[in-house]
C-alpha cells in the first residue's frame, strides 16, 4: 500500500498494511464512522474539500489484518491507490470505459468530487438510476459475463462474494460487498440504497430511496426471494 501512498510511510505501522486489509475492511486504521457527529471522519470525508489531505493524516490503532470495522476511509484510500495506478486518466473516466459503456448504461450517472477537478468520493456518492444500478447486479448475478462477454474476471466476482474469515476477516462482508444468506449479496448505500443479488434465484432487486425508514430491508429481500 505504501507504494501508491507513500505520505503514510513514516506512520507506525504502515508498512504492514495492504490493499487487501482495505478491500475486506480489516486494515486496523482507525475512522471514525459516525453519519451524526459533525466532527467525525465520516463527515469530514463527506463534507470536507481535500480528501487527499484528509487520507495522510490517518493512523493505525489495531494490527492490519487482526479484526474487522467496517470504514469510509479505507475504501476512500482504495480510491486514491486507483487514481494513482491510473495516472492518466480519472476513475469516472475508468469507469466509464471499463463498466458504464460496456453494460449499455441507460442513463448519465454523476459521482461526488471532494472539489472542482478534484478526487471521487470512493465510498460512496455514485447517482445514478435504478435501472443502472441493476444492470451492476446482473453483471455480478452472471460472474461478470455480460452477453457474452467478460467484462469482470469470473474470479473476482466469485471472491467478492465468497466469505473469507481468516485475518480478521467476518462472514457477512467481502471486498465491498454484503454477503447474505444462501449465497446472495448486496451492496448498500447510506441511506438505505441497495442493490440486493440473489444468484440461485436468478434474481435482482433494487432499493432507492432518501432513508431506510423504520423497515428490516434485509429481511424483506429474504423474505422476496424465499416467495419468487
Amino acid at each position: 500500500m505504501i507504494k501508491y501512498i507513500p505520505e503514510l510511510k513514516d506512520k507506525e505501522g504502515m508498512e504492514n498494511l495492504t490493499i487487501e486489509h482495505l478491500l475486506q475492511m480489516t486494515s486496523g486504521v482507525k475512522f471514525n464512522e459516525s453519519y451524526i457527529n459533525p466532527f467525525g471522519d465520516a463527515a469530514t470525508y463527506y463534507y470536507g474539500t481535500n480528501l487527499r489531505k484528509a487520507i495522510y493524516k490517518r493512523k493505525l490503532e489495531a494490527a492490519p489484518g487482526t479484526r474487522f470495522s467496517y470504514s469510509s476511509g479505507d475504501s476512500q484510500m482504495l480510491g486514491l491507490i486507483l487514481s494513482r495506478a491510473l495516472k492518466d486518466k480519472t476513475l469516472t473516466q475508468y469507469l466509464e470505459e471499463k463498466l458504464w459503456k460496456p453494460l449499455g448504461m441507460e442513463y448519465d450517472a454523476t459521482w461526488s468530487l471532494d472539489l472542482e477537478d478534484g478526487l471521487e468520493k470512493t465510498f460512496c456518492c455514485i447517482n445514478a438510476r435504478a435501472r443502472d444500478f441493476a444492470k451492476i447486479g446482473r453483471l455480478y448475478l452472471n460472474k461478470g459475463n455480460w452477453n457474452g462477454k467478460q467484462i469482470v474476471p469470473k474470479e473476482w466476482v466469485e471472491a467478492c462474494t465468497t466469505a473469507d474469515t481468516t485475518n480478521g476477516g467476518v462472514s457477512y462482508y467481502k471486498y465491498q460487498w454484503w454477503l447474505q444468506k444462501d449465497n446472495n449479496f448486496m451492496a448498500e448505500g447510506i441511506l438505505g440504497q441497495m442493490i440486493y443479488v440473489a444468484p440461485e434465484k436468478n434474481m435482482i432487486m433494487i432499493r432507492l430511496g432518501s432513508a431506510y425508514g423504520k423497515t428490516d430491508w434485509d429481511t424483506i429481500f429474504e423474505s422476496l426471494v424465499q416467495a419468487y
